[in-house]
């Protein structure tokens, strides 16, 4: 069973919004929405679950009456204090759903770009392995710098990687990597726990040596984060870009 988790609890700082990036309309309809209608759509993709603040919920759930069209949305589960523990937020709400050995997807609500071809290429790619991670080359020449300030040494470019989502894992294999990261204070997740460093979903697969595979992403799938980017988006998705 392949299990899609859609990350929209962001709140969009940097684009500087009234409103969640996530929930701004393009085309008379949420950015989120496009992404509820993809997956929806893929005949790969067995459920939905959607990490969103419950402020937003009856917004969302007018999305999912309309674009969720195979009704694959299983459920809300709520935002933690990092990108991450929503994540791990997430991962424990389908403990009683999702088997050890399915697969869950992790994707951000601001790429609405992704393809269905995209989808079906990285699950079949996961065989054998116990995650996949879409990545893309560097095109501008990398630097490092000791101190923020002066060019310590060059970096070998074709060496360097940037990873977007979706990212794949086998599910308790990445429940399980995400646990070693965390320690509980009285039942509770200490704010000492390794997890409030992670960054990106692929880190505790990384550091919990897990199996995995990197494949091709797709240029096409970029993350509306600033302004100029929303630009581009409404441009692609008004058609204004063909």
């Amino acid at each position: 069973m392949n299990t899609v988790i859609v990350l929209a609890g962001g709140v969009g700082r940097r684009l500087g919004a009234d409103i969640p990036k996530q929930y701004l309309k393009i085309s008379s309809r949420t950015i989120l929405s496009y992404v509820i209608e993809l997956f929806s759509s893929s005949t790969e993709i067995d459920n939905i679950q959607i990490v969103a603040d419950k402020f937003w919920h009856e917004l969302i759930k007018n999305d999912i009456c309309q674009y969720d069209l195979k009704h694959k949305f299983i459920g809300f589960s709520q935002p933690g204090l990092t990108r991450q523990l929503s994540v791990y937020n997430a991962l424990i709400d389908l403990k009683e759903i999702v088997k050890y050995d399915d697969i869950i997807i992790i994707h951000d609500a601001v790429r609405p770009f992704l393809t269905l071809e995209n989808i079906s290429e990285y699950i079949n790619k996961l065989n054998g392995y116990e995650g996949v991670i879409p990545t893309l080359p560097l095109k501008d020449t990398v630097y490092f710098s000791e101190d923020g300030q002066n060019i310590t040494s060059l970096i070998n470019r074709n060496k360097i990687i940037a990873g977007q989502s979706p990212e794949l894992f086998v599910y308790g294999k990445y429940l399980q990597a995400n646990e070693k990261l965390i320690s509980k204070v009285s039942g509770e997740i200490s704010e000492k726990s390794e997890i409030f460093s992670i960054n990106g979903s692929a880190e505790p697969a990384v550091l919990s040596n897990m199996n995995l595979r990197t494949v091709q992403g797709n240029d096409e799938n970029f993350k509306i984060t600033t302004n100029a980017d929303l630009i581009r988006a409404k441009n692609i998705l008004e058609g204004t870009v063909k």
